[in-house]
Formats: C-alpha cells, sequence, structure tokens
C-alpha cells in the first residue's frame, strides 16, 4: 500500500500518495481496502456475492488484482496491461476505471485520468471513492469548485467507510486553494473522526500558526511530535511555537531532535542559524 502520507508535509501544496489512496480500487479480498459492495450495502441493496459474479466479470476481478499488485509495487505500465485485460473481460467494471484513473494520475496523463473517473462514476454513480479520487485530480488541476463538488458528493453516499481521509483530503485542497478558514473547519471535522492521524494533525497546527493561535497550534504539532511520524518539517514547526509561547525548554528539546535526527535537512541549518522565519 501506498504511505498515508509523504515524507515532507509542505502545507500548501501536500500531494497525498495516500490521500488518493488505492482505497477506492479494490474488490474483497485487498487488504485495507474497502469492498466494492459497500455502497450497494449500505442504500439497501442485496449485497452482492462471489456467487453473484458470472464469468466475465470474475476474469476482470482476477485480473484487477493483479493490477493492484502491480500499482503498489510501482510497476505501473504493468498494472495498466492488467486493467486493459480487465476491461476487456468486463467492460462495464467501475473499479477498473477507478484504477486506471490512479494509474494515469500517476503517469500524469490528467485527460485519461479524468475520462477514467468519469466513466465509473457513469457505472456507479455512488462510488463515493471514485469521487474522491477524481476530486483531488481536479484539485490538483487548480479546479477548486468541481473538486468541492467532488468531495461533498462522496461524503453525501450513506455508509461511506473513508469520511475522514474525504474529509483530510478537501482540506488539503481548501489549503491549497488559499481558502484557509474553510480548511480549518473541514480539517477540524476529519480530526473527529482521525485524532491520530499526523497529516490532519500537522495542517491544523500550521493553518493555527498562520493565523498566531500558537496554544492551539501547540496542541495538534505536539500530539504529531510526541508520535512516531514526526519529522523534521514538524519538529521545526514545534520549535517555532514554543518559541512564541517563550517555553525555552521545548524550544531546545525540539531543536536537539532536529538536530539529532534529521542534520543535513533545511530545517536543523535555519535552526542552527537561528532563522526561525525560514
Amino acid at each position: 500500500m501506498s504511505k498515508v502520507f509523504p515524507g515532507r508535509w509542505v502545507l500548501a501544496p501536500l500531494f497525498a500518495a495516500a490521500v488518493v489512496t488505492l482505497a477506492g480500487c479494490a474488490n474483497k479480498g485487498m487488504p485495507g481496502m474497502p469492498a466494492a459492495s459497500t455502497t450497494t450495502a449500505a442504500s439497501g441493496a442485496e449485497l452482492t456475492t462471489e456467487s453473484d459474479e458470472g464469468k466475465a466479470r470474475k476474469r476482470a476481478r482476477t485480473r484487477l488484482e493483479l493490477a493492484v499488485s502491480y500499482f503498489e509495487a510501482g510497476q505501473t505500465t504493468t498494472a495498466l496491461d492488467e486493467i486493459k485485460q480487465s476491461l476487456a473481460a468486463d467492460p462495464n467494471y467501475a473499479e477498473a476505471y477507478n484504477l486506471r484513473g490512479l494509474v494515469y494520475m500517476r503517469l500524469d496523463d490528467p485527460g485519461l485520468a479524468e475520462d477514467s473517473f468519469r466513466r465509473a462514476i457513469a457505472i456507479n454513480p455512488r462510488d463515493a471513492n471514485t469521487m474522491h479520487n477524481y476530486g483531488w485530480l481536479l484539485c490538483q488541476q487548480n479546479r477548486y469548485k468541481d473538486a468541492m463538488t467532488q468531495f461533498n458528493a462522496a461524503l453525501a453516499v450513506p455508509g461511506y467507510a473513508d469520511a475522514s481521509k474525504t474529509l483530510m483530503t478537501e482540506g488539503l485542497c481548501q489549503i491549497r486553494a488559499g481558502q484557509n478558514a474553510d480548511a480549518e473547519k473541514t480539517l477540524m471535522k476529519a480530526y473527529e473522526f482521525d485524532a491520530a492521524n499526523p497529516v490532519i494533525g500537522y495542517n491544523l497546527a500550521a493553518l493555527l500558526a498562520k493565523r498566531e493561535d500558537w496554544t492551539r497550534a501547540q496542541f495538534y504539532v505536539r500530539r504529531v511530535n510526541n508520535g512516531p511520524a514526526a519529522n523534521a518539517e514538524t519538529l521545526w514547526l514545534g520549535v517555532k511555537v514554543e518559541r512564541k509561547l517563550n517555553n525555552r525548554e521545548a524550544v531546545s528539546q525540539l531543536g536537539g531532535q532536529l538536530q539529532s535526527r534529521f542534520p543535513q535537512s533545511r530545517e536543523a541549518i535555519a535552526y542552527e542559524r537561528g532563522n526561525f522565519n525560514d
């Protein structure tokens, strides 16, 4: 699986390999991914089981499972070939189009990615995971209004299991769009679902620090830095927040971690030089 966050959590342009995860493209039998039938069950229809599948869908599903494995391993073109065979077996397989969209995003072909997501949604208009992925694609193209439409549509699907993921991504998109007040509200909602998520905590702290709400920023960034996900960027934000609150001992402790754990980082060099506005 892709990681849940990239190595550096840049505030505005955070590229979430994990925001646009494989969560929306898999069938049952793929660990960590919601079953394709989730929204069907939530809407009151009878749950589809393996015995309901025709031979064509079974062949398509087998090929898609292989495609997911190749995609996760970074073998993107091989994954695309398996997707083509999956769709050849069953041209109406929405999950295959969703994964095709992610593949073309990775290949930096937004046109084909958008076509893929649109096809998936046309086949299954209640596929919240595809709406999520399509929303992030639109956000990367600075089509913010359309992106928010997709995120909100995903969140409106009854029984959607990944609301925290979509709220987080929507908040990051709002930051990218310069809508910081809206982003703070959205990320707060995401935090209520998933308080342990370091991407949510860091970006909330960064937003609060930006408007000089130092005490609240301290709360969120401390939780991140007290956990295993702390990195140079989160420690540096912690240093700056604690410095504004005149907590010299905390500044020294965080600065020491920054120097010992990430000595070659831009943040460690800035700390050594006393460039706290860097």
